[in-house]
């Protein structure tokens, strides 16, 4: 359950960056336990930016098969709530109507830009912010995991903006407190857990401090890591090498051993499972 993974566990967890039901299915065989469904990602396997271009519907159906795939706890990067207070209860409660575990939403004001691209990133108003929060807990399940992401050392607001702002949103309802930085070291993040104590859960999301060993992690009890972005750059990576040596070769003999072999495929989705069905459904034994 998403619920003890953020935050009522002493263990540290790790959430699973997924973009589709593939990836999805992947990170489930490999052990983890629950997925990030990445915002990010997703926009890149539909073919937009990181900046609002996809729609709130768009990312709803990708979570579906994302849940459906896994059948895991699945947290969801829901950027801003794509507006206002009413904006992000009807992405909440279509999410969970679609199975999604929690949503995260960013202070960030509409639309949004990745945090790690340029350097005009406005804030929410707090205020405005916790409206938002408030409204999504007065409209979904108490079991459904209201994450509150801070921007504010991603917009260069400092460490007082960046407490000020968690007390807020704790104030507001959030079950746990995403704090956000785009340095290559991990000293502001690990400042923030000292100076938040422990309130409430702390996620982090190590993708520019990835040098930082895990076990500064757990000695500073932060929840949850999040790997949010590193199967869809997986992928981009193979599937660049692979398009440009079939491009070259123009023949698969020398690329077939360093890819997934069908049978795999078949094998991850389950196709004897298909295969057995078939059998007693098309094919019922003869009545007497």
């Amino acid at each position: 359950m998403l619920r003890a993974q953020v935050g009522c566990s002493r263990e540290l967890s790790f959430l699973m960056e997924a973009h589709d039901g593939l990836s999805a299915a992947i990170a489930k065989r490999a052990g983890f336990t629950g997925l990030w469904a990445s915002g990010l990602s997703i926009a890149s396997c539909l073919g937009y930016r990181d900046a609002s271009e996809g729609s709130w519907s768009q990312l709803v159906d990708v979570v579906e098969r994302i849940v459906d795939s896994s059948q895991l706890p699945v947290l969801v990067d829901g950027d801003g709530g794509f507006g206002n207070f009413n904006n992000a209860r009807l992405l909440a409660r279509k999410l969970r109507q679609r199975g999604a575990a929690g949503v995260a939403l960013e202070d960030s004001c509409f639309p949004k830009m990745n945090s790690f691209v340029g350097d005009l990133h406005p804030l929410a108003d707090i205020d405005e912010f916790s409206g938002r929060l408030r409204a999504v807990k007065d409209t979904v399940a108490q079991d459904f995991v209201l994450v509150a992401r801070i921007e504010a050392l991603i917009a260069g607001h400092g460490m007082d903006e960046a407490i000020s702002r968690a007390h807020a949103y704790a104030e507001a309802g959030a079950d746990a407190i995403l704090i956000h930085s785009r340095r290559t070291a991990a000293d502001e993040i690990l400042a923030f857990v000292r100076a938040w104590q422990n309130r409430l859960p702390v996620v982090i999301v190590p993708t520019k401090y990835y040098r930082t060993p895990v076990s500064a992690y757990r000695e500073a009890r932060i929840s949850t890591v999040i790997w949010a972005n590193h199967s869809v750059r997986a992928a981009i990576a193979a599937m660049r090498q692979v398009c440009g040596r079939l491009f070259a070769e123009e023949n698969t003999a020398s690329i077939e051993p360093n890819i997934a072999t069908l049978d795999e495929v078949f094998e991850l989705f389950r196709y004897d499972e298909l295969a057995s069905a078939e059998a007693r459904y098309l094919h019922p034994p003869g009545r007497g």
